[in-house]
């Protein structure tokens, strides 16, 4: 490298060093940086020079939107005071938020915001300021609001949650979710929510009152607070309170009803607790407490899963405790009731369904229970509880349906119960033994359809004490059966239809019965003998039947048109063979007391009976009638009416040639009708004797004869109800068309004349029930029952139900079960109380329920029969 050379390069090296060293001077770190401070390139412009400063730091905008403003004066101060004024109709709206007030004033360098209802001369408030945020409507008689920390001070705020509304002498706001409120009341007086009245008829009151909002439900959180109504305090008073406001169910304390009952005393009726259990169950218990001594239990546990099924757990446990301890008349009485529902949505599943009603109680329950509930709905009435579970399977590609059931029936009369656990049922489709491939079926053949099935049942009949015991299960009987039946119909001359039939049935059963008389009890004994027996019986049957007409028409003079009278006549003949005979081997023979030779059934009292004895070669006839009349009418369109004489009259007998006396059966006579546009209900059946009866001297039990054409009554029923209302006396007269006038607050109902009195068309429901039964037989008086039932109600006013039921022994000259129950609207409340005078359950029940659901949720309320808020009387 030349001299020349290295002098450039070591000076190319000296001006570089210098370069680097003066960058690295130049480099300034800059300190105290604020992280929220945002660091930007600024530009100026000056003419048509642009300089760029690096790294400048600005200041966040405090303003994170911008703030739109209108009134019909507005007034700006200096730059150095940063405030607006807005008078008139005042409006800002700021992100999400809008206020509306008659004066707002925008404090720029605070970031307040104060605004301000309209005031009269004398200063005091006559319109709200108004802010809407987040779909929130508030009310303020004034409000300061800091839109750079977003909290607030509101003065006599006015704030809407669910269905009720807060009003506070003060509200600061901490954040969108927090509120704390100070001398504050809440209502659901829907009155006082819509302003149509400036004070609720209820309220409650309490000092300190936090509001928290979450993003799917509120609450609102109490100290002390009191219950007002009409502005007077009550006793009730709490130490705090939780009100959630939400769509999703709350636990709370379940109301109870009070009152009083001759037998067992003053009582607490459904005091509880209510607790949801996730989204598809919830818990209620109640409890019943009387001054005697009885407490009752009652846990329910309710399901439900939209579109597949719904259902309900319930029971009932206590001591019903009556008299005085130490006297002749004390009882306690242990009751206990277990209740299951179970309903499964039609739409579920179309090949399974399962059901069950389940209700089993001890077999003195409703004569010893504690809870109203049952003497006000008339359960105590029941002599019999029924339950049964029902299990069915059908198959898309199989012609045939399987179902299973358990029963269980109980009878308090006689103490026994009947359990059915399980039954078995195996049903094939019906079909059609020939079928044409195509076009429809014709004649007798093509005609013949087959119905078959096969059935298991167990069954039993026992005592409450003997339940699941050793002695039940010997008792319990098992069969089988299989039955077979063939139908087919045809027409006949085109008039008449005819009908041929064949019926089979097949039966096993595990037990059967053998029969002797014990010369030591002087009785027969009855033994059941473990072991498989089979017995099969068949018969067939053959119809006719056809349809005749006839009419009667009247002249243009008479009121009537005509009257029509359709007939259906049917014949039919029945065999069977006597299966009561040796050859059949299904009966056997014991020799009574006096030495006669009785025959008896080995299946006698088995789980699908005994065959029948005796041949039936049997006529039966049936003329079933129909008869109607049309009547001129005014009021009818047409110009005509229709009146029914009978809808239905029915006459049947029959006779048996093959029986050895007695050919002719008893006739029934069955009619049905309603008359005055439907409204009452006839029906009537009656039974004809053909042959006589005699009565010995001083007997009243008679003696079937063989005399035939003798004819008496041996039974006869009438029913009648008929369901009247206001509206049965005609067209209600228009208040509104006579009276311009119409009240306001609590009156909105009433129609006022020019004297201020008011008008109201009051409107009642009364069903009248009476039914009538004679039954002879072969006594010589007979058995008559007579009475007569009333069901109603009355709307004395917009505000008052009164309602009841009575029925009345015409035979015994004695009222029988009679309730009475009255309901009054007390705008946010339902007083109701219900009242049975007399007899064995003497009771009355007051209760009073809020009707608003936001507090049925906060303070439950337990579903009663009567007493149920919003209730119908």
């Amino acid at each position: 490298m030349t001299a020349l050379a290295r002098s450039i390069f070591k000076n190319i090296l000296l001006i570089l060093n210098i370069l680097i060293f003066n960058n690295i001077l130049s480099q300034t770190v800059p300190q105290n940086i604020d992280k929220k401070s945002d660091i930007r390139d600024s530009v100026s412009l000056r003419k048509d020079t642009v300089t760029a400063k690096k790294d400048t730091i600005i200041p966040k905008e405090e303003l994170e939107d911008v703030v739109k403003t209108k009134a019909e004066y507005r007034s700006s101060s200096s730059i150095s005071n940063k405030q607006t004024s807005l008078n008139k109709n005042a409006q800002i709206i700021y992100q999400d938020m809008q206020i509306d007030a008659d004066y707002i004033r925008i404090d720029w360098e605070t970031g307040k915001i104060y605004a301000r209802g309209e005031q009269d001369d004398k200063g005091k408030i006559i319109k709200p300021a108004i802010a809407t945020q987040g779909g929130k409507k508030y009310e303020y008689n004034e409000v300061i609001y800091n839109y750079k920390t977003k909290q607030a001070i509101a003065f006599n705020a006015r704030t809407e949650e669910s269905e009720g509304v807060i009003v506070a002498e003060k509200t600061k706001k901490y954040n969108d979710s927090v509120f704390f409120m100070r001398k504050a009341i809440y209502t659901t007086d829907d009155y006082f929510i819509k302003k149509k009245d400036t004070l609720p008829d209820y309220h409650m009151s309490a000092p300190n009152i936090k509001l928290i909002k979450g993003k799917n439900s509120s609450q609102l959180v109490t100290g002390p607070i009191q219950l007002y109504i009409e502005q007077v305090p009550t006793p009730l008073v709490m130490p705090f309170a939780i009100l959630p406001f939400s769509d999703k169910r709350s636990a709370g304390i379940l109301i109870p009803s009070f009152g009083e009952r001759q037998d067992v005393g003053f009582f607490l009726n459904g005091l509880g607790y209510y607790q949801p259990i996730g989204d598809h169950f919830d818990l209620k218990i109640l409890s019943d407490f009387y001054t005697k001594g009885s407490w009752n239990l009652k846990p329910e546990l309710n399901y439900l899963k939209k579109y597949r099924y719904s259902g309900n757990f319930a029971a009932d446990y206590g001591y019903t405790v009556r008299g005085i301890k130490g006297l002749d008349d004390y009882s306690r009485t242990k009751t206990f009731r277990i209740a299951w529902r179970h309903s499964q949505d039609s739409k579920a599943n179309p090949y399974f369904t399962f059901n069950a009603s389940v209700d089993i109680v001890s077999s003195k329950f409703y004569n010893n229970t504690v809870n109203n509930n049952y003497i006000f709905n008339g359960n105590v009435l029941n002599t019999t509880q029924t339950s049964r579970i029902n299990v069915t399977k059908r198959f898309l590609n199989l012609p045939i349906t399987i179902s299973a059931s358990a029963g269980y029936n109980q009878n308090f009369a006689t103490g026994l119960t009947d359990i059915r656990l399980p039954d078995m049922t195996v049903a094939v489709n019906q079909f059609y033994l020939f079928k044409p491939k195509t076009g429809v079926r014709t004649g007798l053949l093509e005609n013949i359809n087959v119905n078959t099935g096969f059935a298991l049942s167990n069954y039993v009949t026992t005592t409450e004490d003997q339940l699941f015991k050793q002695q039940m299960w010997q008792d319990l009987k098992t069969g089988a059966k299989n039955n077979i039946s063939l139908s087919t119909n045809t027409t006949l001359a085109k008039f008449f239809t005819f009908s041929l039939s064949a019926n089979a049935d097949n039966v096993l059963t595990t037990k059967t019965l053998e029969k002797s008389f014990n010369p030591v009890t002087n009785g027969i004994d009855n033994v059941y003998n473990n072991g498989i027996a089979a017995y099969s019986t068949f018969s067939t049957s053959a119809s006719l039947q056809t349809i005749l007409y006839g009419q009667k028409n009247f002249g243009k003079k008479s009121p009537i048109v005509a009257i029509r009278h359709m007939m259906t006549p049917s014949f039919s003949f029945t065999y069977s063979p006597d299966f009561g005979a040796r050859s059949w081997g299904y009966y056997r023979d014991y020799a009574n007391a006096r030495g006669e030779i009785t025959p008896y059934s080995i299946f006698e009292g088995g789980i699908y009976g005994a065959p029948s004895t005796g041949l039936t070669q049997s006529l039966g006839f049936n003329i079933a009638n129909n008869i109607e009349m049309k009547v001129k009418s005014k009021s009818d369109s047409t110009g005509v009416k229709k009146v029914k004489i009978f809808e239905n009259l029915n006459v049947s007998g029959g006779y048996n040639f093959a029986a050895e006396k007695y050919k002719w059966s008893v006739f029934s006579v069955n009619a049905q009708s309603s008359f005055f546009d439907s409204k009452l209900n006839v029906n009537s059946s009656l039974t004809i004797e053909p042959y006589q009866i005699v009565f010995a001297d001083g007997s009243d039990t008679g003696i079937r004869t063989e005399n035939f054409g003798h004819f008496s009554l041996q039974g006869f029923n009438l029913q009648l109800s008929y369901p009247m209302s206001d509206a049965i006396f005609g067209k209600k007269e228009e208040l509104s068309k006579k009276y311009k006038k119409k009240g306001e607050i609590r009156n909105e109902n009433y129609y006022f004349d020019d004297d201020n009195y008011a008008h109201y068309i009051p409107t009642w429901t009364l069903n009248v029930n009476a039914n009538y039964a004679y039954t002879k037989g072969l006594s010589r008086l007979g058995t008559k029952v007579a009475t007569v039932g009333l069901d109603g109600s009355i709307k004395l006013t917009p505000y008052w139900n009164i309602n009841g039921s009575t029925n009345y022994d015409i035979v015994n000259k004695t009222l029988a079960y009679t309730r009475l129950g009255f309901s009054r609207d007390q705008r946010s409340f339902t007083i109701t109380f219900n009242w049975v005078p007399f007899g064995q359950y003497k009771v009355y029940d007051f209760f009073i329920g809020i009707k608003a659901n936001i507090l049925k949720d906060a303070v439950k309320y337990k579903e009663r029969s009567f007493t149920q808020p919003n209730s119908t009387f």
